[in-house]
C-alpha cells in the first residue's frame, strides 16, 4: 500500500512542477493578464485572469454555446469556437495581450485549437 501512494505523490508532484514550470516562465515577462484553460472529457474552459488584482476578468466554456450550433462539431473545432468567442470578448473589454497558462495539458488537440481560435480574434500571445 505505501508504494502506491507514493506513486501517487510522486505523480501529483510532478503535475505541480509542470504548472509552475509553465506560469513562472510567462510572469518574468510582465504581462498581467493569463489565460488560463482547464479540459475536462466532455467540455472545455478558458479564463482571463488578472494575477495582480487577482480577478478573473472574462470567462467562456463549451457549456456558453448554442447545443444546436455544435452539435454536429468535434471536440476541437468546439474548442476553436470557445477560443474565437473568448477572444471577441476579451477585444470588447480592450484586452490585446495576455499569456497563454495551458496548466498540466500538452500544448495538442483541443489546447491548440483553443489558442488557435484566440488568435484568430485578435488576441496576442
Amino acid at each position: 500500500m505505501s508504494f502506491i501512494k507514493k506513486a501517487q505523490k510522486k505523480i501529483k508532484l510532478r503535475a505541480k512542477r509542470r504548472v509552475n514550470r509553465v506560469r513562472n516562465a510567462q510572469v518574468s515577462r510582465g504581462v498581467k493578464s493569463r489565460i488560463s484553460v482547464f479540459r475536462s472529457l466532455k467540455n472545455i474552459y478558458a479564463q482571463i485572469i488578472d494575477d495582480n488584482a487577482q480577478v478573473t476578468l472574462i470567462s467562456f466554456s463549451s457549456l456558453n454555446l448554442n447545443k444546436n450550433e455544435i452539435k454536429d462539431m468535434d471536440k476541437k473545432a468546439i474548442a476553436k469556437k470557445v477560443g474565437q468567442e473568448l477572444g471577441k470578448l476579451a477585444v470588447a473589454k480592450s484586452i490585446k495581450q495576455a499569456f497563454f497558462d495551458r496548466g498540466i495539458y500538452l500544448y495538442h488537440g483541443r489546447v491548440k485549437a483553443l489558442a488557435e481560435g484566440l488568435r484568430e480574434s485578435g488576441l496576442q500571445f
